[in-house]
């Protein structure tokens, strides 16, 4: 079995010497550039805010509990059916052009990552295809996650009825929300594994060996993970450790700048030895299964 330790040290490494050996702030912010694209591919979020958004529809003007507000919610979305199918497909719109930007941005960054060179425009219209097949399956992996969602919040909502239409929380909305809960959590673990996978090994495949997405995850399966698999699974639960410890750093880093680091993009370039350890720690732990899976090789880094 692999090491999912011993490649820990290899990114450090090669995080200090794509960035600090020398230092060149183009190139960081070139690459940065890159790694916000890349970033992209988790989709995005609008976040509409407003004091009391729906003012005058509960009887005192405010719902009092959350069976309530669901109520008045509710309410308010009966009474705006064009406004909510407007608000859906600008925000449909937009995160399918978030998604293609992503996708298109992972390969960027991971031939930059790899070179360690900056560049956008050579490897934006080199990887075309690749980040248009990659968009087409994340697009289909974004439905199905949708697709869990409604479907438990509709077995949720439907044993749940009673008592929303009530106003009480009582047994079945505690029903309702269990039925949920192991419709979405399991299902939708399912699909964020499928995102995971596909940003860390299976990008780097179709990079290497020009695969469709399906072929990439076939190869994967059938010659990375034989005889690894614990490995893999000690691998996700590093990442997934680290990426605290990487969270904790951002956060007080944030705060420290007055949350100018927390910017678009800005975010991307200050914290950017951060973004390229993770796509190193994953490119790095992948080397281990043969001469063949090696990407970080140096001497590659210009």
């Amino acid at each position: 079995m692999i090491s999912a330790t011993d490649p820990i040290q290899r990114s450090f490494d090669w995080t200090r010497k794509s960035l600090f050996s020398p230092f060149d702030l183009g190139k960081w912010c070139t690459i940065g550039f890159t790694s916000f694209l890349a970033a992209l591919m988790g989709g995005g979020s609008l976040n509409f805010r407003s004091g009391r958004p729906f003012r005058g529809l509960g009887s005192a003007g405010s719902p009092t509990s959350p069976l309530e507000a669901l109520g008045v919610a509710r309410l308010w979305v009966l009474g705006h059916p064009g406004l909510v199918v407007s608000l859906g497909v600008l925000a449909l719109a937009f995160l399918m052009l978030v998604s293609w930007l992503g996708a298109r941005g992972q390969f960027m960054f991971l031939d930059n990552v790899v070179s360690g060179r900056g560049r956008v425009a050579e490897p934006w219209n080199r990887f075309r295809e690749h980040g248009n097949r990659v968009f087409l399956f994340l697009l289909a992996l974004q439905i199905a996650g949708i697709a869990v969602l409604a479907l438990g919040l509709f077995a949720g909502w439907r044993i749940a009825e009673p008592d929303i239409a009530d106003l009480h929380f009582g047994i079945q909305a505690l029903k309702g929300i269990l039925a949920a809960a192991g419709i979405i959590l399991p299902l939708g673990l399912v699909v964020v594994l499928v995102g995971q996978v596909l940003r860390d090994f299976v990008v780097p495949v179709m990079y290497l060996r020009g695969t469709t997405v399906a072929g990439g995850f076939g190869v994967w399966w059938n010659e990375l993970v034989p005889g690894n698999g614990g490995s893999f699974l000690l691998f996700y639960l590093l990442k997934w450790l680290l990426s605290l410890a990487a969270a904790t750093l951002i956060i007080l880093g944030t705060c420290f700048t007055c949350c100018l680091a927390g910017l678009p993009y800005v975010s991307s370039v200050v914290f950017l030895p951060v973004a390229v350890f993770f796509r190193a720690y994953s490119l790095a732990f992948m080397g281990q299964c043969g001469e063949a899976w090696v990407l970080l090789r140096d001497g590659s880094q210009h």
